[in-house]
């Protein structure tokens, strides 16, 4: 904490700044001064928490020095001192809410008593406000969250309510427009960190003549109501996005979505739809992509699409392309992929692949979901290729399919995934020794058969005609793992996939995969991934 001693008697400084120990009193800097301007700069520039100041001193007396000070530190608490009995200074000391008024001579242990007083007062300053702008920012997040939805007869009550408290001026003839930016769920922002992009934005805007409201949704979504009495010029759009990039990429992997601009808060909804929708879009864009309704190649990420913000005609937004050199459906590729992995052909395969890239990547007009189920039922089928082929694929991290879909930020990402496992299971075919026929009998009937909560080693066993007892021993040292572990492995390997479904209750999954005791299946499950079922499906969406 700092203290400004103001006094344009020098030895009044030094006798104070000698006798007190500033440490014990929690005081890392004492700064001096000898008039009222000179007291001015020094706390301009140092920004001191305490001041201490004489009522009368040549150029510019305390009275004066504080009150221009009042609007610069206004948490700044003052302590006057002076020699003069006079009411005026007392009052003035008063209405500048001054924690004390020493008299003169000064008495070091009364100082030390006002500085203490002081330092409580100041920090008591800093709750308050701290709490009042805390306070501020609630009631602009449930009025953001307002104007996520319609406005109607449900909320234009409240919403009016929350517009008069916040802002003294009307804004609901205001022009705004919608800025979501979406995180990798890989992310890790502090609320501090929001809140301190939240402020250089808002100091951005300022200087533009704008203002923003701010929501965060799912974490990961974070939503800006830009608004001004008129629309961003290019100019202006260009500085916001540049901005966003700038922060954002810091952040790791991000998209940037900008909604059309309405006129009137009570259109604010619609904008934020519009930039749901191209928020949707974002998946098949590379990191760091801006998408705008008004630029005429969305592609372009950089400063043209910013630019092409500021328009007032969207352009035709292109969907995904198909070519007449090959017959494949592309957008059910399921049976030509089946196709081209039984008859193992690698460069079909591959053509394909890049093929079904090729039409959905940069696409507008296409849900995301659409083409994440879409993946994982092609992944669904490269696995069944593979255990037809008598294969064993290299998994990565234990993951199943959807989990690995749900993590993909962009739609690059999720295909190259797919490409890479495809070029594995070709290798595998090439060079890696195929499982022994025994294993992969005892594998496949598993597969079929796990949901049966009956299902046993000596089950297992019979289908490949070995007992019990060798049947584990021969399965232990072909795959390096026990039966009942490969077993529980597939079991809940299967229900993370279906938990990765919202349509599938946690209570039926159990039973899916084999479990009759929904208790037993959550213990298994937790000690399988570390989570229980549910805190595993929260995880996921």
């Amino acid at each position: 904490m700092k203290i400004l001693i103001v006094d344009d008697e020098e030895l009044t400084r030094t006798g104070i700044l000698s006798s007190i120990d500033w440490d014990s009193l929690g005081i890392d800097q004492v700064l001096l001064a000898d008039d009222g301007l000179n007291g001015l700069e020094q706390a301009r520039l140092h920004r001191p928490e305490i001041i201490l100041c004489d009522v009368r001193m040549p150029r510019m007396d305390g009275i004066a020095m504080l009150e221009r000070l009042e609007g610069i530190l206004p948490d700044s608490v003052p302590i006057f001192m002076s020699g003069y009995s006079d009411k005026e200074y007392l009052k003035a000391a008063i209405r500048l809410r001054a924690v004390n008024y020493i008299e003169k001579p000064i008495d070091p242990a009364e100082v030390r008593e006002a500085v203490l007083e002081a330092q409580k007062q100041y920090m008591q300053k800093l709750h308050s406000r701290r709490g009042q702008a805390l306070q501020s920012l609630e009631t602009a997040s449930q009025l953001a969250l307002q104007l996520t939805v319609p406005y109607g007869e449900a909320n234009r009550g409240i919403t009016e309510h929350l517009c008069s408290e916040l802002f003294p001026d009307n804004i609901s003839g205001c022009c705004f427009t919608t800025v979501i930016v979406r995180l990798d769920s890989q992310a890790e922002l502090s609320g501090t960190q929001k809140e301190a992009i939240l402020h250089s934005f808002e100091g951005l805007l300022a200087r533009l003549h704008l203002r923003c409201l701010y929501i965060e949704k799912r974490g990961q979504s974070l939503v800006y109501f830009v608004f001004g009495a008129s629309q961003p010029s290019q100019a202006a759009w260009q500085m916001i996005c540049g901005f966003l990039r700038d922060t954002f990429a810091a952040c790791g992997r991000y998209s940037i979505a900008i909604g059309e601009p309405y006129a009137g808060i009570s259109h604010a909804c619609q904008s934020y739809a519009s930039a749901v929708i191209l928020l949707q879009s974002s998946f098949f864009f590379p990191s760091g992509c801006v998408l705008t309704p008004f630029s005429a190649n969305p592609q372009d990420t950089t400063n043209a699409a910013a630019a092409n913000a500021g328009n007032h005609h969207a352009a035709h937004l292109p969907g995904p392309q198909t070519s007449a050199a090959h017959p494949w459906n592309l957008q059910s590729p399921e049976s030509d992929f089946s196709g081209t992995l039984q008859a193992r052909d690698e460069a079909a395969c591959t053509a394909l692949l890049d093929a079904v890239y090729h039409y959905y990547d940069r696409s507008l007009t296409v849900l995301p979901n659409h083409v994440k189920d879409l993946y994982y039922r092609l992944f669904l089928m490269l696995d069944d290729a593979a255990r037809q082929q008598q294969l064993t694929l290299p998994r990565t991290d234990g993951s199943g399919n959807a989990e690995v879909i749900e993590r993909c930020f962009h739609y690059r990402e999720l295909h190259t995934i797919l490409a890479d496992r495809t070029q594995q299971f070709f290798e595998s075919i090439r060079s890696s020794v195929q499982e022994h026929p025994t294993i992969f009998l005892i594998k496949e009937y598993i597969s079929k058969n796990y949901r049966n909560e009956t299902l046993s080693v000596k089950d297992i066993g019979a289908h490949v005609y070995l007992s019990a007892s060798y049947v584990c021993t021969f399965f232990k040292n072909e795959t390096g793992q026990t039966l009942n572990q490969y077993l529980t492995e597939y079991r809940m390997e299967r229900a993370k996939q279906l938990l990765a479904d919202p349509r599938y209750r946690i209570a039926d999954i159990s039973s899916r995969v084999g479990y009759s005791d929904g208790n037993y299946f959550g213990k298994s499950f937790k000690k399988y991934t570390g989570l229980s079922p549910s805190e595993y499906r929260e995880k996921l969406f």
